[in-house]
C-alpha cells in the first residue's frame, strides 16, 4: 500500500513538462474557471455555517461546567464538520463539471505515452458529462457514509484526532478515484472502474494527497490542481493498464519519473 501511495504521489513529477510538451494547457481554461467558482462559492457558505454549526453542537451540553471548553470543541469540530462536507462537494462538482475536458487531456496523454489511439473505447462529451456524474454521485455518497462515522470519532476523547488523519485519506482516496477515472472511462464501465481503483487504492490515495495538499495553497492551488492531479492520475493509471513492452524509451521515462 506504502509503495503504491508514493508511486501516486512521484507520478506528479514533471507533470508541467508533459502538459506543456502536449499543448495541453488550452483544454484547462474552464475547468479551471470552474473549479475557482465553486471553491469560491462553497468557501463563501461555509464561512457563514461554521459558526452556527457550532453553537448547535454546544447545545448539546446542559450543565454549566465545562461549558465553555465543550463550546471551544464545539466550534472546531463545527469547522471541521464545514471544511469536510465543503471539500467533499467541491472535488465532486468540479470534477463532474470538468469530465468533457478532462478526458481528451487523457486521452491525449495516453496516444503519446502508447502511440495507440484505437485501444480504447470511444465517448462523445455528452457520454463523459454523465458518467463524470454518475461516478461522482456515486462517490459523494460513499464518502459522506464515511466521513459521518470518523467525524463522531472526533467526539471520542484522547483518540479524536484520529479524525482529521482519517479524514484527509479518505477524501484523498475519492479525489484520486475521480482523477484516475478520466483514464478509465475509456477502457471500463462504472462498475468495472470501481473495482479497478479498489486494486490500486494506495495509487489514488497517493494522487490525492498531493490533490488536498494543492488545496491549501491559496488560488494558486485552486487554479493548477486539476491539469496536475489528472496528468499525473493519468500517467500512473496508463503505467497499471499498459503491458511494460507497450511503452518504451522516452515515454516510458516520462511515465516513470
Amino acid at each position: 500500500m506504502l509503495k503504491n501511495i508514493l508511486k501516486g504521489i512521484q507520478a506528479y513529477g514533471g507533470t508541467f513538462k508533459l502538459i506543456s510538451q502536449l499543448g495541453l494547457w488550452k483544454y484547462f481554461g474552464i475547468p479551471m474557471l470552474i473549479s475557482f467558482l465553486t471553491a469560491a462559492v462553497i468557501g463563501f457558505i461555509a464561512w457563514g455555517l461554521s459558526g452556527t454549526i457550532g453553537g448547535f453542537i454546544a447545545k448539546i451540553w446542559f450543565w454549566e461546567w465545562g461549558a465553555e471548553t465543550f463550546r471551544v470543541i464545539s466550534n472546531f469540530i463545527g469547522a471541521l464538520l464545514v471544511i469536510a462536507v465543503g471539500l467533499i462537494l467541491y472535488k465532486h462538482i468540479v470534477m463532474a463539471l470538468s469530465a468533457p475536458f478532462m478526458s481528451p487531456v487523457s486521452e491525449k496523454i495516453e496516444e503519446h505515452l502508447t502511440g495507440n489511439s484505437h485501444e480504447h473505447r470511444n465517448t462523445t462529451n455528452a457520454a463523459q458529462l454523465w458518467r463524470g456524474i454518475r461516478i461522482n454521485v456515486r462517490n459523494l455518497m460513499m464518502e459522506l457514509l464515511l466521513t459521518i462515522p470518523i467525524l463522531i470519532i472526533g467526539f471520542i476523547p484522547v483518540i479524536g484526532f484520529i479524525s482529521s488523519v482519517l479524514l484527509f485519506l479518505v477524501q484523498s482516496y475519492y479525489a484520486g478515484f475521480g482523477n484516475m477515472d478520466y483514464t478509465l472511462e475509456r477502457h471500463f464501465e462504472v462498475r468495472e472502474s470501481v473495482q479497478f481503483v479498489k486494486n490500486n487504492r494506495g495509487v489514488a490515495i497517493g494522487n490525492g494527497i498531493v490533490f488536498m495538499l494543492m488545496l491549501l495553497i491559496p488560488v494558486i492551488g485552486i487554479i493548477l490542481v486539476l491539469p496536475l492531479s489528472v496528468t499525473a492520475a493519468s500517467t500512473e493509471t496508463i503505467r497499471i493498464l499498459k503491458p511494460p513492452g507497450q511503452i518504451t524509451g522516452t515515454e516510458k521515462a516520462q511515465i516513470t519519473n
